[in-house]
């Protein structure tokens, strides 16, 4: 009882702060002002780029990335009620310590197959499968061929590996070719669905090349993967490619609707990677609930094909009636569809005419685009409405006069190469 009354008359520090954090170095608040405050204060005229209105309960969201509209499915939600109530005596560790009885690997297995490979790691996101995937296979003897656009997450893990980066343009095999013609063989790294633009790898044509020149490839099917292909197997399987693309990697917080990453691997490796991928190794496992809603999920995905349907159709239309009104979005043919007006300020126009209107995207800009390639990006999903999309194009156009799409610098570069090609 004595020790008791000693700790509680004891201050404690937190409830007893000023609020006041020890200062930072004058080299940190040097380097915040050159790389952001100026950024905030002239640019963004000291408002936040990439947050604007709340969006109210009759807001049109396209803001999100749950493609097939499972957020809340019942059977989903189910299982991981059931998982809650059951695995009371779960065990939080690393991914690295799991057993094969663990429910984990029969989701990761389930995955492989239905994607068309032998084995796989679940991740804690699509990030942390990306990084610990290519500093398994990447080294400083490795090059890694990289898209342009491929994901930051790609990028990093190249860094990760000490590997030497080699840039390809755009969903261009021929300037691949060449490139790797120039530093030889490495690893090639394509998204088969571009993040920013919707736009579709040929990956017929990107794996073609990697074999011809002695090239491993990774294939991130974070957009695909829920959305294309049979069953929603993902585009590699829809071409058949499956056999030869070495590695394939996806989010599992898009059209899965969840929290985790996967990775694509030979059996005969996964021991290898979960002994070198930092990711894998520092970060604790899933937890039950969440392994349990994730294969609740997949079992959902795969009879989804109306849900499918219904978003190629909706993406379709939203996008003829968008390039028909002079919105330059022929980047891209997929459910996520950039409104790209170049510039931060004129991007900040654009999101404020769509939010006070009640049509929300999501603002990308540096570093997830080039300072000159700021976007709104709207992501389409199945369960929109018909009258949704109708409200969502009438606003594109009343906006369009304030926004002017047909004199963005994407729409501009559109009309030389057209004059170009003609």
């Amino acid at each position: 009882m004595e020790i008791a009354q000693t700790r509680s008359q004891k201050p404690n520090p937190a409830w007893n702060s000023s609020g006041r954090s020890a200062p930072i170095s004058a080299h940190l608040e040097a380097r915040i002002v050159r790389e952001f405050r100026t950024r905030w204060d002239t640019l963004w005229g000291g408002r936040s780029l990439l947050h604007g209105r709340d969006a109210g309960p009759e807001a049109v969201r396209l803001n999100g990335n749950d493609y097939l509209n499972l957020t809340g499915y019942p059977e989903i939600v189910a299982a991981q009620t059931e998982a809650l109530r059951r695995d009371a005596d779960y065990v939080i560790q690393s991914s690295v310590f799991l057993l094969d009885t663990h429910p984990a690997r029969a989701l990761e297995r389930g995955l492989a197959a239905f994607v068309g490979h032998e084995d796989g790691l679940i991740c804690q996101s699509g990030y942390a499968a990306n990084l610990g995937l290519l500093q398994a296979i990447a080294d400083p003897e490795t090059p890694v061929y990289l898209d342009t656009l491929a994901h930051t997450s790609l990028w990093e893990g190249a860094r990760r590996a000490g590997a030497p980066m080699q840039v390809f343009r755009h969903n261009d095999p021929q300037h691949l070719q060449r490139t790797v013609a120039r530093h030889g063989p490495g690893v090639v790294v394509v998204d088969s669905v571009y993040s920013t633009t919707g736009a579709v790898c040929p990956l017929v044509e990107m794996v073609e090349v990697a074999e011809r020149m002695g090239c491993m490839i990774v294939v991130d099917e974070s957009h695909s993967l829920g959305t294309h292909g049979p069953q929603g197997a993902g585009l590699c399987k829809a071409l058949g490619l499956s056999e030869r693309v070495h590695f394939i990697t996806a989010s599992l917080a898009k059209a899965f609707a969840g929290r985790a990453g996967f990775m694509t691997l030979p059996t005969n490796m996964r021991n290898y990677v979960l002994s070198t991928s930092y990711p894998n190794m520092f970060s604790s496992c899933l937890l039950g609930h969440e392994i349990a809603a994730l294969a609740a999920t997949f079992d959902v995905i795969q009879r989804a094909d109306e849900a499918r349907a219904a978003l190629h159709r909706q993406t379709r239309r939203l996008r003829r009636a968008l390039e028909g009104l002079g919105y330059p979005i022929h980047q891209g043919t997929e459910q996520i569809i950039a409104l790209e007006a170049g510039t931060e300020p004129a991007t900040m126009i654009l999101r404020d005419a769509l939010e006070e209107r009640g049509v929300f995207g999501a603002v990308f800009c540096a570093p997830a685009t080039s300072r000159n390639r700021t976007m709104v990006r709207l992501t389409v999903h199945a369960g929109l409405t018909d009258a949704e999309l109708d409200y969502t194009v009438s606003v594109a156009e009343q906006i369009a006069p304030i926004v002017e799409p047909w004199k963005w610098p994407l729409a501009r570069r559109q009309r030389v190469g057209e004059a170009v090609a003609d």
